[in-house]
């Protein structure tokens, strides 16, 4: 059996909700051992929905390959015991509300004082610095703080983005500098202080938008399938009524999408569209020409033809169409309720299968094994 990367070392994860649970969850697919702090009734996340065989699918997501104990931060004999399982871990990951770690003994600078081998997460909203550091903050929030839903949606309003791509956001960067942060100790022997907040992830997603309003001429509007800045970026509708999305990246492409699909070379080389600058100044007008000629092809013909010209292209499917998608690989894990198929983790090592996920504890599952061992 393939080493995993992580094998060896020992993380504790009093978390809750997506982000922190999304950190954690990959160092477990990795090997890493996690072992979960839950309250009496569980992580939150534990009751946000029921679909997963009468499992949540927030919680079943990212909480699978872990270790749940029963835990009251406050209880001191149930603080002395996190404390001696902090003695020999590696990580410990946080995303209480800001100072609330610190104030039961489980803060950052007073760990790292005793193990200065532990690498600490915090995970906020909005960081423990600053007017809002002591807001309350979920996903949709931030979406909406960072400017992240006046973006999103058709012209008529702002919109969510349909998955929780704030807290996802924070969690890769927690990820990815826990990372760093063992790279880091293996040459230097010293841990980390890791901070990271929604926020702040967002913020860096929103880069472009936001040097568009500094600098350029205003943030981009709401567009729909549309990208602001590149054209045609759009979706039309096939013969039988599909919409097929395509996006043109330069004007070599956007020639060859001329002669090949549009079947108009000249169109190429006129003024009104021989630029991306030119083409998204006169959208309407090109996406008139696009239009009419996508709804003479029916979808498969259609689709065989962009793919022969090399034109990038996607189908504006459901979830539905994504869950019977040919592209998409599924692993299996075990549920307290039953295996539950859930999408492969991304990295593909070494052309390698991913490693098996473990399984989704239940509430407290490995509690008195744990109990036991850090005695």
């Amino acid at each position: 059996m393939t080493t995993r990367p992580l094998e060896g070392l020992l993380v504790l994860a009093l978390e809750q909700a997506v982000a922190a649970p999304y950190c954690s969850s990959r160092l477990a697919d990795a090997g890493a051992r996690v072992i979960k702090i839950e309250r009496a009734e569980g992580d939150f996340a534990r009751g946000y929905d029921k679909v997963a065989k009468g499992g949540s699918s927030y919680f079943v997501w990212l909480n699978r390959g872990k270790q749940s104990i029963v835990a009251d931060i406050k209880d001191p004999a149930d603080a002395a015991l996190l404390h001696r399982i902090l003695a020999r871990a590696d990580v410990f990951i946080q995303n209480l509300m800001p100072g609330a770690a610190a104030r039961a003994g489980f803060g950052a600078a007073a760990l790292r004082a005793r193990h200065p081998r532990l690498i600490t997460v915090d995970i906020s909203g909005y960081g423990d610095e600053g007017p809002y550091a002591e807001m309350k903050s979920y996903d949709m929030l931030v979406q909406a703080e960072t400017g992240l839903a006046s973006l999103t949606g058709g012209a008529e309003a702002p919109a969510r983005v349909g998955v929780s791509v704030c807290d996802i956001a924070a969690g890769m960067y927690a990820h990815q500098a826990v990372l760093e942060a063992l790279i880091a100790r293996g040459r230097t022997g010293e841990g980390a202080a890791i901070k990271v907040s929604l926020f702040d992830g967002m913020a860096d997603w929103m880069t472009v938008p936001l040097l568009f309003h500094d600098y350029g001429t205003g943030a981009p509007r709401r567009v729909g399938l549309m990208h602001p800045s590149v054209a045609p970026y759009n979706a039309f509708a096939s013969a039988d009524g599909t919409p097929i999305l395509i996006s043109i990246q330069n004007d070599r492409e956007w020639a060859k999408f001329c002669a090949e699909i549009l079947e108009q070379p000249a169109l190429a080389r006129d003024p009104l569209y021989a630029t991306n600058v030119a083409r998204v100044a006169n959208r309407p007008r090109m996406d008139a020409i696009i239009a009419a000629a996508f709804a003479r092809h029916a979808t498969v013909a259609l689709c065989a033809r962009l793919l022969a010209a090399g034109i990038a292209f996607g189908r504006v499917n459901d979830v539905a169409a994504f869950s019977a998608h040919p592209q998409l690989r599924r692993v299996e894990i075990q549920t307290p309720n039953g295996p539950i198929d859930v999408p492969a983790p991304p990295p593909i090592r070494d052309g390698e299968r991913a490693p098996a996920l473990g399984p989704v504890p239940a509430i407290g599952q490995h509690g008195a094994a744990i109990r036991e061992e850090f005695t």
